[in-house]
């Protein structure tokens, strides 16, 4: 039996056998996802580790709290370089809806997920990205990467045959955060007292 070392193909084979060989197989990791150089982080009970800067996007669009919140969006973004953002306004409940449709897209049968598998040359799509030999170390995951922004890079394969109600319900989640991005870089914009041209150039139609 052969076995193709991806998480999902990896169960998918290893289903086809009995049960004996499945649970012994199964309970092994292949080497190409072991790790031998890295060993398990190690954090101490005892030490108080900095937290991620939190920036709250209603305060933000308040004139009692923005000063405050711009500063600490100013200090995030040169101390940290990223940061937590509560009240973004994306609908919770389309949040559901999309983590819902990726998962039941994830569970799809193996013959269904090859239709959207990774061509030569390209990341989109199933698959393990930057694999550039038959040896290196493999992330222990199964991945679909997607370009969606700006729609001209969308790949004809892939994001129009993506299944209904998920594919609207992407498209909904795309929207809401293009217009959440738009604001949470204006806001950076004027923490950094940047060029807003400048931003707009660097991301194009991508936003």
């Amino acid at each position: 039996m052969s076995i193709v070392i991806t998480a999902d193909g990896l169960l998918a084979a290893l289903c086809s056998t009995n049960n004996s060989i499945f649970e012994s197989l199964f309970l092994t990791v292949p080497l190409l996802y072991v790790r031998f150089d890295q060993d398990p982080p190690i954090i101490s009970k005892t030490t108080c580790l900095p937290e991620v800067p939190i920036i709250d996007l209603t305060k933000l669009f308040s004139e009692d709290y923005k000063d405050f919140e711009l500063e600490k969006l100013h200090s995030a973004c040169k101390n940290w370089g990223f940061f937590q953002i509560t009240h973004h306004g994306v609908s919770p409940s389309l949040v559901e809806k999309v983590k819902t449709g990726i998962q039941e897209f994830f569970n799809l049968p193996m013959e269904e997920k090859k239709k959207f598998w990774q061509q030569t040359g390209d990341v989109e799509g199933f698959g393990q990205a930057f694999v550039v030999c038959e040896k290196q170390k493999l992330n222990w995951a199964d991945m679909f990467y997607l370009i969606t922004l700006p729609d001209h890079m969308r790949k004809p394969h892939l994001f129009p045959q993506l299944p209904l109600p998920f594919r609207d319900a992407f498209e909904s989640y795309f929207a809401e955060l293009k217009n959440f991005a738009i604001k949470i870089f204006d806001f950076i914009v004027e923490s950094l007292k940047m060029d807003g041209n400048d931003m707009k150039e660097l991301f194009e139609e991508g936003l």
